[in-house]
């Protein structure tokens, strides 16, 4: 008798290949059938109606330091994710010398905004050298599998100190290629740095690595061909204008890298309204690449990256307003009625911003480029739902119109500015990018960006916007995006073990009800050790997900069962 068997589903198995309705059986962390006539199990889930996947397997996160205490790896677990990736964007918490700690918690919230609080208080801290972090990370029982990369940052640091931020010696490099190349003996599923000027420390410093040389980059490259796997990700401009903006010699160290290791290697792609046309060049040079042998893939994002704006938030078209100054330290409810006082919000709209940032100056004013997300979320609105077309349209001052938006709903509406990958005003660009040969659907950022972005209910996004709500343009095949978030991803980190519904392959599934999932609107939470605050988004719709054959969420709620594993380096496959 199988332990689990799942009856009458609607079975998309990972492969691309078309869905069809049938049983699957598991038994212990195993699927031993799939299809046919399949005996009774001890626990049977009906399945008609409900479609039944491989759980999904989300690359690009931000969960080093929430791993250590979260068992959940929430929100990510909520939407239907069995396998995290973490350790991305050059940025982690090991190795670390014990001086370092704060450092470090510092990088990780002015990169990723994360709260330093939440980490201060969340780490233990109980390792320096990579191969005991994951020996930390084994320790502790969790609903999900988990994976980790080596960050170049923390690597920088821990041999440089004080000069990572200088050029690297070759004494430098050769010690960092040995912590690099220790890390992936100890199951690191690879290396990652920063090339962005996007990604800075909390005190404005870019991420150690970010101006490291060819040399350097190709001798941390090698570390991971000897150690014989691991991927080689770089967190780049690509797309956006960029740090010297010679992408193509970029391109060029890459492929020849790749072509000497073997090593797949990764970058972040993306389109900026200022270079709307780039990626495709990029993609292009990339095409190049592989065709002479080398192993490149672009990271692409399943929707707009930008920032979530309301007056609960540390960052909103008013915050640089004298006016706002004088409410900003009350609580959201007394600010949303001190702000409705009519002499008030007259005063405040007729403000202009004191901010004067770079950055600053750029969002305050851009309302051809705010929406109000709305409930649901459309992430996806026309130039016609702008703020500065509905002020057009009412005759309104935008800053008026703004400032009704962000009052609604008792002030916990969002306005929605998307940054990238948004340039023509839909989301053809990003349509384009998800199916090329060579793209990585990934950048869920999971655990970061707390502040201003909620982009770990991608995963859903994928299923309710692509594959059955978009009116904007094409969508997506159920079956390719199945594929894009399981086999593809699995695949390109070397996790054989997962990602497909077939027999002797891991038992990490979800059944979903396709027509009831519903992705809610992000909603702020001080749920973070120290009260630290974040953004969240729920959803409903998925009946349930089994990791390694335990069924730990049923019905959204988590059931208690902790099977979830520390992956250390790639994972062999079934025959």
């Amino acid at each position: 008798m199988y332990d689990l068997v799942i009856r009458g589903g609607t079975i998309v198995d990972g492969t691309g290949a078309a869905s069809f309705i049938g049983d699957l059986a598991i038994k212990d962390d195993k699927i031993v059938q799939v299809g046919g006539d399949v005996a009774p199990g001890k626990k049977e889930l009906d399945a008609e109606g409900l479609l039944v996947t491989p759980g999904f397997v989300d690359v690009h996160t931000h969960y080093d330091g929430q791993a250590t205490w979260d068992q959940h790896l929430t929100p990510t677990g909520w939407h239907g994710v069995t396998t995290v990736v973490m350790g991305n964007c050059g940025v982690g918490f090991a190795p670390a010398r014990p001086d370092q700690h704060d450092w470090l918690i510092q990088l990780m919230e002015g990169v990723e905004d994360i709260p330093g609080s939440a980490l201060a208080e969340g780490i233990n801290w109980d390792w320096e050298t990579f191969p005991e972090y994951l020996d930390a990370l084994e320790k502790f029982d969790r609903s999900i599998d988990i994976g980790t990369q080596i960050p170049h940052g923390a690597v920088r640091a821990y041999v440089m100190g004080e000069r990572s931020d200088q050029v690297a010696t070759p004494d430098d490099i050769e010690k960092m290629s040995s912590i690099v190349e220790e890390a992936l003996g100890a199951g690191a599923l690879g290396f990652t740095s920063s090339r962005t000027m996007l990604h800075r420390a909390k005190d404005g410093e870019p991420v150690p690595g970010t101006f490291a040389g060819h040399d350097e980059l190709m001798s941390l490259g090698r570390a991971c061909g000897r150690a014989g796997h691991g991927v080689f990700e770089i967190s780049s401009d690509f797309g956006m204008g960029g740090l010297h903006g010679r992408f193509r010699e970029d391109v060029d160290w890459m492929s020849a890298l790749s072509k000497e290791t073997g090593l797949p290697i990764s970058f972040i792609l993306a389109q900026a309204s200022h270079h709307p046309d780039e990626w495709r060049e990029i993609l292009h040079w990339t095409e190049q690449a592989v065709s002479a042998g080398a192993n490149l893939r672009a990271q692409v994002a399943a929707r707009p990256a930008g920032m979530l704006m309301n007056f609960d938030n540390p960052m909103h078209p008013f915050k640089g307003h004298s006016t706002y100054l004088k409410v900003a330290a009350l609580s959201l409810e007394d600010k949303v009625k001190a702000l409705s006082v009519p002499t008030t919000r007259k005063q405040l709209v007729q403000e202009s911003s004191e901010l004067k940032g770079k950055f600053d100056s750029f969002f305050v004013t851009h309302f051809d480029n705010m929406y109000p997300l709305g409930d649901p979320p459309n992430y996806e609105p026309t130039p016609e739902e702008s703020i500065s077309a509905i002020a057009q349209r009412k005759g309104k001052n935008p800053q008026e119109v703004l400032l009704d938006a962000m009052l609604a709903n008792e002030g916990k509406g969002f306005i929605y500015y998307p940054i990238i990958n948004y340039a023509d005003s839909n989301f053809d660009a990003i349509r384009e990018m998800l199916i090329h040969p060579q793209a990585l659907l990934s950048l869920s950022d999971g655990g970061a960006h707390c502040g201003v972005i909620c982009d770990a209910s991608s995963p859903s996004y994928m299923l309710t916007h692509w594959v059955r709500d978009r009116t904007r343009g094409e969508r997506l095949p159920l079956e390719a995006v199945i594929k894009m978030q399981t086999k593809s991803t699995a695949e390109a980190y070397g996790l054989l073990d997962r990602g497909v519904l077939k027999k002797g392959m891991k038992a990490d599934l979800n059944l979903i009800d396709l027509e009831k999932l519903t992705l809610y609107a992000p909603q702020a939470v001080k749920d973070l050790p120290a009260s630290g605050r974040r953004l969240i988004q729920k959803v409903d719709g998925y009946k349930a997900t089994i990791q390694s054959g335990q069924i730990t969420y049923l019905d959204g709620v988590a059931t208690g069962n902790l099977p979830g594993r520390l992956i250390r380096g790639p994972q062999a496959g079934s025959a």
